[in-house]
């Protein structure tokens, strides 16, 4: 067995001896050849970032500004407050003439005749009048309504009969006012 492992022992690299002077002749010979590679890559990735870092520098400068404007105008945007968006200011003056506007008469009191008498007033203003009939239910006082878009006329009805409420429909559908632009309810 002794002589098995002296043949085991003599296998180049294998077993306990010192070291092999013919590898590191042919390690040290390979390390000249290698070293060229190595700065020939080390040069090029070099280029290469060099390269990277104007191409960079350069779609900054060229994309940059369109982008930083796009960033200044969403910032000044989300600085101002929001406000809400307002409906047009109803017309200061009438733009119907009086003999145009067409006011329903409506008796919310409960007295009989009351809301022809109030016709007859409104017709001897100069508006049209138009049906003539009791409110559906009772009102407490003399208002006007009138129709989107008809505030200046229904302010102007309000003036000539002395009527303090005026306001939108309220609690009517255009749709019930026959046509008419405004209506007068009389209240108790």
């Amino acid at each position: 067995m002794a002589g098995a492992d002296r043949s085991v022992a003599r296998i180049e690299g294998a077993g306990a001896r010192g070291p092999n002077s013919l590898r590191a002749m042919e390690h040290a010979h390979d390390l000249d050849l290698i070293r060229p590679w190595r700065r020939a890559t080390i040069a090029v990735t070099a280029f290469a970032a060099v390269e990277l870092i104007v191409i960079a520098g350069v779609a900054i400068a060229l994309l940059g500004n369109p982008i930083a404007g796009h960033f200044r105008e969403s910032a000044a945007a989300a600085s101002t407050p929001h406000t809400r968006a307002t409906a047009p200011a109803p017309a200061k003056r009438a733009t119907l003439a009086r003999g145009d506007v067409s006011v329903m008469v409506l008796n919310g009191n409960g007295l009989a005749g009351a809301a022809q008498t109030a016709a007859d007033k409104v017709g001897a203003k100069g508006y049209l009048v138009g049906n003539v009939g009791n409110a559906p239910e009772a009102s407490p006082r003399t208002l006007i309504m009138y129709r989107p878009g008809y505030t200046a006329e229904g302010a102007r009805l309000g003036r000539d009969l002395h009527v303090r409420v005026v306001r939108p429909l309220d609690g009517l559908h255009p749709a019930q006012l026959l046509g008419s632009h405004v209506v007068l309810i009389l209240g108790k």
